[in-house]
């Protein structure tokens, strides 16, 4: 399985949990995990008050709204456009882009039953060169083993001077559904980008590491913990989470994070 293959996997397994491998996935397994009745109830729109994610999740989706407000709904606002979802998981910021101009497709893995678009054996993603308007690509490429083809599959398939917006991990634990590879500084993250064609055209980061030092610490303290416990200690300490980061400012946010999103633009021509 190639590089798009796995991060598809990997990407799919991170939303549900499930112990999959990326060789032979139970599709009994992912088609057991549907989409909820109500989309902008999934738990990365609507995370409880105790879960362990609920700042991170819920500065994540802020972010991703960010980009669409100032990037996608102008796009939208005269012609339809599509949009891409790669790696999409179950699809867990469709109702955010919920609009009459915008086409919303999943692109991942034919196993996937929420996927539109397939990527093949040949991990390319089966749809043609210079077709899509705009590829968001949420908490994947840090799962991905190679990087640059992904951003290359990507480029690809965008029309010239289509968007990509993405989001992967500064400061994060290890997480591996089933692999899990890279770590970005905001330069780093920047340079690959950039070194797949694209020019970045904006750049931001959420939780600092003020933030980030006691996500790291409440993570370690969860494990500690009897399951039933972890919900209530999860409480206090995601409140302090999000008032030790509002001491830090935007400027070093988007500089040191836990979670950077680049807004990137294929060339014109």
């Amino acid at each position: 399985m190639g590089f798009v293959g796995v991060v598809a996997v990997g990407r799919f397994c991170f939303v549900h949990g499930l112990p999959l491998t990326p060789h032979r996935p139970s599709m009994s397994l992912t088609r057991a995990e549907a989409l909820p009745t109500d989309p902008a109830t999934h738990y990365r729109i609507r995370p409880p008050f105790y879960h362990s994610r609920w700042y991170y999740l819920n500065q994540l989706r802020q972010l991703v709204e960010w980009a669409r407000d100032n990037y996608v709904l102008p796009l939208a606002k005269h012609q339809r456009i599509k949009l891409t979802d790669y790696g999409c998981g179950t699809k867990p910021y469709i109702s955010i882009f919920k609009h009459e101009n915008i086409e919303y497709l999943g692109i991942d893995l034919a196993w996937n039953p929420h996927a539109d678009i397939i990527i093949g054996s040949d991990s390319r993603i089966q749809t043609s060169d210079n077709l899509i308007d705009v590829v968001l690509s949420t908490q994947v490429l840090e799962h991905v083993e190679d990087p640059e083809g992904y951003l290359a599959e990507a480029y690809r398939i965008l029309k010239p001077g289509g968007l990509l917006l993405l989001t992967t991990h500064g400061y994060w634990m290890y997480h591996p559904d089933p692999t899990d590879y890279w770590r970005w500084t905001s330069a780093g993250l920047q340079k690959i980008v950039v070194r797949a064609g694209f020019e970045v055209v904006a750049f931001r980061g959420i939780i600092g590491r003020m933030g980030m030092g006691l996500q790291l610490f409440q993570d370690g303290l969860l494990y500690k913990l009897p399951p039933f416990l972890r919900p209530v200690a999860a409480v206090p300490l995601q409140f302090l989470i999000m008032i030790f980061d509002k001491l830090t400012t935007t400027k070093a946010r988007d500089m040191d994070a836990c979670t950077y999103l680049v807004v990137a633009q294929k060339a014109l021509k």
